[in-house]
């Protein structure tokens, strides 16, 4: 009689990939599928891995603190089962028997943060005269109209659903399908519209150069989304710039400026009546060690310059610069909200504006937050096997 096979340590369907070989060596075992694929794993990994003593079968977690870890040589012996499966016999606990497919999944280095996310390609005016855009009429509904949205967001940072219920209760529950919201001092939900006495620039008429949100944050939200519910006025027509192209222009054209955006720091500082967030960073955090590029980039909240005086003068020259380049219409997309819409962004990596508009009608926007984490685990199940 067969056995049936191992759980995994995730919930992933994985293919049964058969090993042809195994050997213990040195507290490692040496691993060999029929395509000639190898890889190694270490004695300790494959305890904590191990079901029933190292991983809980119903959530699939971890059972082994480090201190209750046995020495590397508690594995005695490797082989391979009749049907592909890793065996494994411990000295100090019962056999137990590993999913070859998950182990080729490790081998393959398809554990990394990076998998099953597409990669985030640079994109200017000469890319699109419109946003990545999506049928947002049953994107509540259909998976596969949801993993393209996400798709294009990862991807470009930016995608606009079209044909959504004009409803302010939709991004809500749009939301609800993909992760939490992520609030602010705004709230959960807000509203971008005109108001008597405005908590922010967002809610007149004003034109809004360039900008991220909340860099006064020491993790600024991931992504942002507003949905249109209305809009009859004249003018306001939206603004967005990549981060990633602006990046790279400004490290190829201006290398002066760049070095001191991305390595002098600023306060930013947000100004309201019950909160005083504060965050101290440079204009630009480069990409490193799997943090995102991130764009520090609200004139209206950043403070005061925090670095040498005699350093100040350039530095504002800098920022002259980078403005320049995020309003330079070779990097800048323009479009204008229609009923219907709901635009989001990658805030940590593509600025927003928008023009000036005028009080000759309505224009009612429903915001929210979403971190990083949220849209890509999942994009992550969605692009599993079905």
């Amino acid at each position: 009689m067969s056995l049936p096979p191992p759980l995994t340590p995730d919930f992933i369907d994985h293919a049964w990939h058969p090993l042809t070989d195994a050997r213990l060596q040195s507290n490692f075992v040496s691993l060999t599928w029929g395509d000639g694929l190898q890889w190694q794993a270490y004695s300790l990994w494959l305890r904590e891995n191990a079901e029933r003593i190292g991983i809980e079968p119903t959530v699939r977690e971890g059972l082994l603190e480090p201190s209750m870890l046995p020495p590397a040589d508690c594995l005695r012996t490797a082989s391979v089962d009749p049907d592909g499966a890793l065996h494994l016999a411990w000295r100090d606990a019962p056999a137990t028997r590993v999913h070859p497919g998950w182990l080729r999944y490790v081998a393959q280095d398809r554990l990394r943060a990076d998998h099953a996310l597409p990669r985030q390609t640079p994109w200017t005016a000469a890319d699109f005269c419109e946003p990545p855009t999506v049928d947002g009429s049953d994107v509540l509904h259909c998976q596969e109209r949801q993993r393209e949205w996400l798709d294009h967001l990862v991807r470009s940072g930016l995608c606009r659903l079209r044909n959504t219920p004009l409803d302010e209760a939709f991004i809500g529950s749009l939301m609800a399908t993909v992760g939490p919201i992520r609030g602010s001092n705004f709230g959960v939900l807000f509203h971008v519209r005109t108001l008597p006495t405005p908590d922010s620039t967002a809610n007149t008429g004003m034109n809004l150069g360039q900008h991220t949100d909340l860099p006064t944050r020491e993790t600024p939200p991931g992504y942002q989304f507003l949905h249109c519910l209305e809009n009859t006025t004249s003018g306001g027509a939206s603004r967005m710039t990549d981060g990633l192209a602006l990046v790279a222009a400004l490290e190829r054209e201006q290398p002066e400026a760049f070095h001191l955006l991305t390595t002098e720091r600023w306060v930013f500082m947000n100004r309201t009546p019950d909160a005083e967030h504060r965050y101290e960073g440079a204009i630009i955090e480069l990409p490193e060690g799997g943090r995102p590029l991130t764009l520090r980039a609200f004139y209206r909240v950043r403070s005061a310059p925090r670095m040498a005086n005699a350093l100040i003068p350039a530095a504002y020259e800098a920022l002259r610069i980078f403005s320049r380049y995020a309003h330079d219409p070779r990097l800048q997309l323009r479009y204008a909200f229609e009923a219907g819409d709901l635009v989001g962004f990658d805030n940590r990596r593509v600025m927003h504006g928008r023009d000036a508009f005028e009080h000759d009608g309505a224009r009612h926007l429903v915001g929210c937050y979403v971190d990083h984490d949220e849209i890509y685990s999942r994009l992550r199940v969605l692009q599993r096997p079905a």
